[in-house]
């Protein structure tokens, strides 16, 4: 098995807690212009591009939905509960971070989230300069399950993707990591992996900090 000498992280659900903000930003904006947005029409939108989303919304809604206000709304209604304080890093994302340092392993995102989000996000927690490298949505032509996030990100550290580790919660974050060539591993979030999934994963982990351990056991398995 080849040796991980860089991990590329996805953002939201991965290293923030803010799927459920964003659900309920969701449904917010939703409810704001008169219509009622299940939570299970909403997570169809996690881990997907923003055109995807907007595809989805006019799938289910019609052409006449307010498209461009309903997102503007969300991005308002997401903005106000993130900077209320409810945003928090996900379990085990320092302690990964730091055991990361100690070995000397490169890292990158890369997120489905705009630039400006991302930006705001990562800065709010302090936690930006972590990575050598951050590809957005705004970054490339084509985003998750597409391979070219993931891809990108490779490319910037000058890491061959066989030797690149992905840390997904996303259903569309898993299958482009696949299509990248990547190991990735699972850490679900609001969505519970379906066989689909665990096929294309490497494997699924309760949190943040098994991630140490599988590393910490492809180390020591090398070093033998």
């Amino acid at each position: 098995m080849s040796t991980i000498d860089a991990v590329i992280f996805d953002m939201d659900g991965l290293i923030l807690d803010t799927e459920t903000l964003a659900m309920d930003a969701l449904v917010s904006a939703g409810a704001e212009l008169g219509y009622d947005m299940p939570r299970s029409f909403c997570h169809l939108m996690i881990g997907a591009p923003a055109d995807r989303c907007r595809e989805l919304v006019v799938e289910r809604y019609g052409a006449d939905f307010p498209l461009e206000r309903y997102f503007e709304l969300q991005e308002i209604h997401l903005r106000r509960l993130v900077d209320a304080g409810r945003m928090q890093l996900k379990r085990g994302v320092l302690e990964l971070l730091d055991w990361l340092d100690a070995q000397g392993i490169r890292r990158a995102i890369a997120t489905s989230s705009s630039r400006a989000r991302t930006d705001h996000h990562l800065g709010l927690m302090g936690i930006a300069q972590r990575f050598e490298h951050i590809v957005t949505r705004d970054d490339v032509t084509r985003g998750k399950p597409n391979p070219d996030p993931f891809l990108t990100a490779a490319k910037k550290l000058g890491i061959a993707p066989a030797h690149c580790l992905v840390l997904e919660d996303s259903f569309n974050g898993i299958r482009a990591a696949h299509a990248a060539g990547m190991r990735v591993i699972m850490v679900p979030d609001l969505l519970d992996p379906t066989d689909e999934i665990r096929g294309l994963a490497h494997r699924v982990v309760p949190s943040l900090h098994d991630v140490i351990d599988f590393l910490d056991a492809q180390r020591s398995a090398r070093a033998a």
